[in-house]
């Protein structure tokens, strides 16, 4: 028998499988020590990393949302309230197709592109089981639509929240203010913390000026929740703090009264406390009603408002730029006697116009004829341009600008407002700077009557006029009296004791002839200001500013020139004059002869305050 014998090789295969046990020892080895250093890692090094997420699994922090402080004037009337409102509100999560019910939504409601998208935005920012506002401020007729169609919109309800409302409408607007919903750069700036949960933040006025004292402390609740992230139970609470109220030094019949009063004229009023510095009136007109801002104006209104030639959102009291025309002569007639430039008897010559040496340009009086011999009193008076052309180039520009700068012209006053503006004092530094160009000798003339370069803001003018009636004490402006929050009442602002170094003989020449502005027959003002039943006297000074210059010779004829190309009106005073309570200023856009249409506007909200 012939065949082949295979002999086994035991060590070889002993060998190799020694070697498998090896490797497989080896394997488990490595496998068993990354089991137990990662066992170590989640137990002890790790353990209170991931029992925090654990927590945060189980346990959802959700922010209680504080109502916002409300607005008063001075005497307790509410400018801005919370009012209870019924919103439509959706929570994504119990719907089935968020796009489709929209779409539905829009079309039962009529709901605009707007609102849709901004809801888009903010649902984006929370929780899909978190209810969030599709439609604020719901008609009657909004409301019944959605009821008979509820059943078919899942996830959809109609909730009840406060909403922020202004009773005063647009006579406060420029003041308060308003809010709007929260933007994509708002979001970025807001702490996140403190405005969880908010939809609404100050956009303009008090409202955004004192943003932090009205939105108040958010609180907070210890949410359980389940994988899905549904609430189950509230485990703890932090209330909200509510946001402090406001009491402002405003007086809205006072207001009323003055905005009333600017009729059909674009313009502002400022009145001031000179006592305080409170502001009594900040008018600015026309203006516009700040409560469809708050549910989300729609763009064609918005578009409305913003390419109106009137500009109602312009908020003209504070941010408003003027010649302030002859209303500036009474301080620089100061400023002359304080450095000696001239005494208040001293007469100057005026033969209806001013030419400067070697120089043919006439620069001419409002009066044709001339004013003849003029002391202070009468520049004031009867607003003589000549005298104070003489009397600006003997001062010099550099004097006459540093001595302006003290009342506060060229500079913010500082009231609680954002968006203020300084106005404009020139000087030659600032056209050097500005504009690269030398001052010339002509343009320190006109400024010595307030056109050229001047700008002021009425602001800025009321609070130089109530500093002028304090005999110099500073008068800062401010609007919100005193806050008054869960834990305590404080007033704003501290008294303040500023003053500007005056001779009193000389502040009383310039008041002595502010009073015979409206009182002297002669004066600018005396035929416009009823003055019959009233014990007192009020002291002022009119004022024309050009809107337009003028050609050398042409004759300035308002019926020939396009209204808004006319003259402006203004008017400052102050009253009593021996006792010095509310101070003034009116700009009437394209008005004309300050007398004629300011100084009446002025009048009535001084003999209104003082009747009080």
């Amino acid at each position: 028998m012939s065949g082949f014998y295979s002999f086994k090789d035991n060590q070889l295969e002993n060998n190799l499988f020694l070697n498998r046990i090896v490797a497989a020892f080896i394997a488990i080895l490595l496998l068993t020590s990354g089991l137990v250093i990662r066992l170590i890692h989640l137990q002890v090094t790790g353990h209170e990393h991931y029992a925090s997420l654990a927590k945060d699994n189980s346990i959802k922090i959700s922010p209680i949302v504080p109502t916002r402080g409300m607005i008063y004037d001075r005497h307790g009337n509410i400018l801005a309230e919370n009012t209870p409102s019924y919103s439509l509100e959706i929570i994504p999560e119990k719907t089935t197709d968020i796009d489709d019910t929209l779409a539905r939504l829009q079309q039962l409601l009529a709901i605009s592109e707007e609102k849709i998208d901004l809801y888009q935005k903010q649902r984006k920012r929370q929780k899909r089981f978190t209810s969030t506002p599709l439609l604020l401020s719901m008609t009657d007729e909004e409301i019944a639509k959605f009821a008979v169609q509820r059943p078919f919109f899942p996830g959809v309800d109609i909730r009840q929240r406060l909403v922020r409302h202004y009773p005063y409408g647009e006579l406060a607007a420029h003041v308060v203010g308003y809010v709007g919903r929260i933007n994509e750069a708002e979001i970025k700036t807001l702490p996140p913390a403190e405005y969880q949960g908010s939809t609404h933040v100050g956009k303009l006025g008090i409202e955004s000026s004192y943003e932090t004292e009205l939105h108040g402390k958010t609180g907070n609740a210890e949410i359980e929740t389940n994988v899905q992230a549904r609430p189950l139970n509230t485990l703890n609470e932090t209330d909200a703090v509510q946001g402090a109220n406001l009491y402002l030094t405003l007086d809205m019949d006072l207001q009323k009264t003055a905005y009333d009063a600017l009729g059909s004229f674009n313009g502002a009023v400022v009145a001031i406390d000179i006592k305080t510095g409170g502001v009594l009136v900040f008018a600015s007109r026309p203006s516009f009603d700040p409560n469809p801002f708050v549910a989300g104006i729609a763009n064609d209104a918005y578009q409305a408002l913003q390419t109106s030639e009137d500009q109602p959102l312009f908020n003209r009291a504070l941010r408003g730029l003027y010649p302030p025309g002859s209303t500036i002569k009474p301080f620089v007639a100061l400023a002359g006697l304080e450095n000696n430039t001239v005494i208040a008897p001293q007469h100057l010559f005026c033969k209806g116009y001013f030419q400067l040496p070697n120089v043919e340009h006439q620069y001419r009086c409002w009066k044709k004829t001339g004013h003849d011999q003029v002391n202070v009193n009468k520049a004031i008076m009867e607003s003589c341009d000549v005298y104070f052309y003489q009397l600006a180039n003997m001062m010099g520009i550099d004097t006459m600008h540093n001595f302006l700068q003290k009342f506060g012209f060229g500079e913010k006053t500082g009231i609680d407002l954002v968006g203020e503006k300084p106005g404009l004092l020139p000087s030659p530094e600032w056209k050097l700077a500005q504009k690269k160009q030398s001052w010339f000798p002509g343009e320190t003339l006109i400024t010595g009557i307030g056109q050229g370069l001047n700008q002021v803001t009425p602001l800025q003018l009321a609070r130089a006029t109530a500093t002028l009636a304090n005999k110099g004490k500073i008068v800062y402006p401010f609007l919100v009296d005193k806050l008054v929050s869960t834990t305590e009442t404080r007033p704003v602002r501290e008294p303040t004791t500023d003053i500007i170094p005056l001779k009193t003989k000389n502040v009383n020449s310039i008041i002595s002839a502010m009073v015979d502005v409206v009182n002297n027959e002669r004066g600018t003002a005396y035929a416009y200001i009823f003055k019959k039943d009233i014990n007192y006297q009020i002291a002022g000074k009119t004022g024309t500013a050009q809107v337009r210059g003028i050609k050398q010779n042409t004759v300035y004829d308002e019926n020939k020139i396009e209204f808004k190309y006319r003259d402006h009106a203004l008017f400052i005073a102050f009253a009593p004059t021996d006792d010095p309570k509310i101070a003034v200023a009116v700009i009437a856009e394209n008005g004309g002869h300050g007398g004629t249409i300011a100084a009446p506007i002025a009048a009535k909200v001084i003999r209104q305050y003082l009747r009080q």
